[in-house]
């Protein structure tokens, strides 16, 4: 009883009255950084809940421009990471996109018009702009999924596609529906949904309060992580504007190009072949 007691009324004395965070985060350490006028990042490996992970934070002084995508020849093939980073100039980071469909990964969400085959390799989405360009604009399908637009990055939740092209967006990114996990700062994942219960490896991007810096976290292989921990600990580590999960497991890849030289290294991923990647250039 007295020591019931006693945890109680710590739990009184802490913030908010919690006992602790449900979260663990441990063996932070800078592994590089990158520092321009126009471009800084620095990248740090650490433990979330005993699985390994980089987080990056990236600084753009142009995000409108800076931000890149590049993407596999459409309905007919996909491309790695590092092919697709490979035609991004003066790329300094290359981090995986959107979630697509093959014959591999054939699902389409069931409010999509036609077969699975009309959709093959082709990012999902309700909305697909590359360069300004309008590739797919599903009529009565909202869009959940990212923009690039010229003030940088921004989070659509279930919008209409004209709304969105309303900002004249440059680039898309999307995957799945429920892949929005916090907005304004507040959780709105879907805690119950059964592929944000499942642990998993992860590319997940944040908008950090700061002006054109954002946050990448990449999960890796120990045991990967829910979508409901990697939420927890951004908005508790970090407090961002928006969190999206952007396509994860295999199709993982994090490379990163060294101050002064010309190569993107592979940083971590497995080499799958993907529909599109996001760069972040000088």
């Amino acid at each position: 009883m007295k020591k019931l007691l006693a945890l109680l009324l710590l739990a009184c004395l802490l913030p908010g009255g919690a006992l602790a965070a449900d979260y663990t985060f441990t063996n932070r350490r800078v592994q590089a950084t990158y520092n321009t006028p126009t471009l800084k990042y620095q990248l740090e490996f650490c433990k979330v809940n005993g699985t390994e992970c980089y987080l990056t934070t990236v600084w753009l002084a142009d995000p409108g421009r800076q931000i890149k995508k590049t993407i596999s020849p459409w309905h007919k093939a996909l491309a790695t990471a590092e092919e697709l980073g490979k035609k991004i100039r003066n790329a300094a980071l290359v981090i995986n996109g959107s979630g697509y469909v093959s014959p591999r990964y054939p699902e389409i969400p069931g409010n999509y018009p036609g077969t699975s085959e009309d959709y093959h390799y082709t990012p999902l989405g309700s909305l697909t702009v590359v360069d300004g360009q309008v590739l797919r604009n599903l009529k009565g399908v909202p869009y959940y999924g990212l923009t690039l637009e010229k003030d940088g990055l921004h989070l659509y939740v279930g919008a209409e596609n004209a709304e969105v092209l309303s900002h004249d967006p440059i680039q898309t990114w999307s995957f799945y529906e429920g892949c929005p996990m916090a907005q304004d700062g507040k959780d709105i994942l879907d805690h119950e949904w059964s592929f944000a219960k499942r642990r998993a490896i992860r590319t997940i991007l944040a908008k950090l309060p700061a002006e054109n810096t954002y946050l990448i976290l990449t999960a890796t292989t120990t045991h990967g992580l829910t979508l409901i921990e990697a939420n927890d600990f951004l908005l508790a580590e970090f407090h961002p504007e928006w969190i999206y999960d952007l396509d994860g497991g295999p199709s993982t890849a994090l490379l990163r190009r060294l101050q002064g030289k010309k190569t993107l290294r592979l940083i971590y991923g497995a080499g799958q072949k993907i529909v599109d990647v996001m760069g972040f250039v000088e």
